[in-house]
């Protein structure tokens, strides 16, 4: 059995959509006190399938400084800094992705064989310069060229694509393969045909001729709705339903006139409207299998990594352009407030916003009193006793108080007990002038505070041991059995449901225990005001709150 390490997982109040979602305009008003009165009634499950989109380790998280709340990569607010190329880090104005599609078009390319970047060489040898030549000759320039990849020797002239000239790779590759109309080639397909003999070639080129073919039929079949297809709204936007259902009933958006019978819409008949008609005669690819065999064949990475689907050999492959890379600043999806963001040049990794939540919310690391022996599994129905260490990243002394249900959630109910649930942790120094005498001097207070090692025991009430900014107390848990049997028939009610006897799923011998953490602390208040009352101010404190449900991994059960 693999070896299990424990974990510390902090649920991000955003499981709750209902109060980080400004209401609509027209939707009635939500009653704050039934939702936290039905929240204190909830204990946390951390094994709901609604609970795995909610917890996340402390290094994922962020912190908003106005609202004091927790936010994960699910409820943050994304904005756009900068588009780059990961190869060449060439920035890319957001007007071009329309025209020219999300990839770099500077002659970067992957290999389709093995994603590896591809290099542009001459297939044929330079000419030697030692060489004696006349002197009115002139050099032959080398050629033709080829992309090669330096991994996997694969290199474009196996599939017949070679270049005249080693500058605009990606302008000579579109010319090869769609031919001299690049009309007939749509990169982003948000585009529409411009000319009544415009056949499309490519899926995306017949996407985009089926999507303005109907949505010309929608505003000829129903021209009292106004719109000119799908694309003018977003599904996001409030009237979407009754949009969409106005189109295909023919009412008004009120849905208080009904309107004249619509007209019939006609289906996509003809090549420039989008329509293909599918080849059934599948001899040529049956040949070709039985010729090249297995592994002439393109795997299903290699065929979702083309531009365009529909390779099915080898020798079918392109040479992938670079898909564009992004720079995201994240803003409170409260108080729009930035919470994190990026440099925007592009070769600059650094962060001139980010406010990380392992800066504001304290560690946690769990480890076992009396380590076991062996493999390490808790055995059910033996208590075992762990250490839980909190370190405080705050400036500032931090009142913490614990609370868990007296046995976990599940079908195997685990009991846990917290020795000490409410202690102070102290605030981290800011002075690290003398560190090596306060370590010696912490070491030396830590043995005169814990004198005789063998009889120090765990007490309720009582804290483990204590730090400069950290403190270690004890859970005690008692395993349950992992055994699948029925309850006895005495201890059933009328009207309790059949228990499940299933056989033992996976990770449910993890004993995860659900925590519920509340934090207090005294920070400076923010000074608005200018003149002498700043003084008085600074002497002030403005009381802080903070809680959150944490699910911690303690060990895995035995189940012999």
């Amino acid at each position: 059995m693999a070896s299990f390490t424990p974990y510390t997982y902090i649920q991000c109040p955003c499981h709750d959509s209902t109060s980080q979602v400004r209401p609509a305009d027209d939707a009635p008003p939500v009653n704050e006190p039934e939702l936290s009165e039905s929240d204190d009634d909830h204990t946390f499950d951390p094994r709901a399938h609604r609970s795995t989109f909610s917890l996340y380790p402390l290094e994922y998280l962020l912190y908003c400084d106005v609202c004091h709340q927790i936010r994960c990569p699910r409820c943050v607010t994304e904005e756009l800094v900068s588009i780059y190329c990961p190869n060449c880090l060439f920035e890319v104005g957001s007007s071009s992705l329309k025209t020219e599609g999300n990839r770099c078009t500077r002659s970067c390319f992957q290999c389709p064989i093995c994603i590896g970047p591809l290099v542009v060489q001459a297939l044929e040898t330079p000419p030697d310069p030692t060489l004696l030549s006349a002197d009115s000759a002139t050099p032959v320039p080398p050629g033709p060229w080829v992309l090669t990849c330096s991994y996997c020797h694969w290199n474009s002239s196996e599939n017949g694509i070679k270049f005249d000239k080693p500058q605009g790779i990606f302008g000579q590759l579109q010319k090869l393969r769609y031919g001299d109309e690049p009309s007939k080639h749509i990169v982003s397909g948000d585009a529409s045909p411009t000319k009544a003999d415009w056949v499309p070639e490519t899926n995306k080129a017949r996407f985009a001729a089926l999507k303005s073919f109907y949505g010309a039929q929608t505003v000829n079949a129903n021209p009292s709705a106004g719109l000119s297809g799908l694309g003018d709204y977003g599904l996001s936007s409030p009237g979407a339903l009754t949009r969409i259902m106005s189109i295909y009933s023919g009412n008004a958006i009120n849905g208080l006139k009904q309107k004249n019978k619509s007209t019939i819409m006609r289906e996509a008949d003809a090549p420039n409207e989008g329509f293909q008609l599918s080849s059934l005669d599948e001899s040529p690819a049956i040949s070709q299998l039985q010729r090249d065999g297995w592994d002439g064949t393109v795997t299903g990475e290699q065929g979702k990594a083309q531009v365009e689907e529909g390779a099915q050999f080898a020798d079918q492959l392109w040479p992938i352009p670079y898909l564009l890379r992004t720079k995201r600043s994240k803003r409170c999806p409260v108080c729009r407030h930035i919470i994190s963001k990026p440099e925007s040049k592009v070769s600059n990794t650094r962060w001139r916003i980010r406010l990380i939540a392992n800066n504001w919310i304290p560690s946690i690391s769990i480890k076992p009193l009396n380590p076991p022996p062996g493999s390490g599994l808790l055995k059910p129905i033996q208590p075992a006793q762990f250490l839980l260490t909190f370190k405080n990243p705050l400036f500032d002394d931090v009142k913490v108080t614990l609370a868990t249900p007296a046995t976990t959630p599940g079908r195997f109910a685990s009991r846990v007990t917290v020795l000490c649930p409410e202690f102070q942790i102290d605030a981290n120094p800011d002075n690290d002038m003398y560190l090596d005498d306060v370590l010696k001097d912490g070491e030396k207070e830590r043995q005169r505070r814990r004198g005789d090692e063998g009889i120090h025991q765990a007490e309720a009430g009582k804290i483990w041991e204590r730090g400069r900014n950290w403190v270690s107390i004890v859970v005690e848990v008692i395993p349950a059995s992992l055994r699948i049997e029925p309850p006895p028939k005495i201890l059933r009610k009328e009207g309790d449901p059949e228990p499940d006897l299933s056989p033992l799923r996976e990770d449910e011998d993890v004993l995860e225990i659900p925590m519920f953490v509340r934090l207090e602390w005294e920070s400076e208040a923010s000074h608005d005001q200018v003149g002498a009352t700043i003084s008085r101010e600074k002497e002030a404190k403005e009381k802080r709150e903070l809680a959150y449900w944490c699910a911690i991994g303690i060990g895995r059960i035995s189940q012999e």
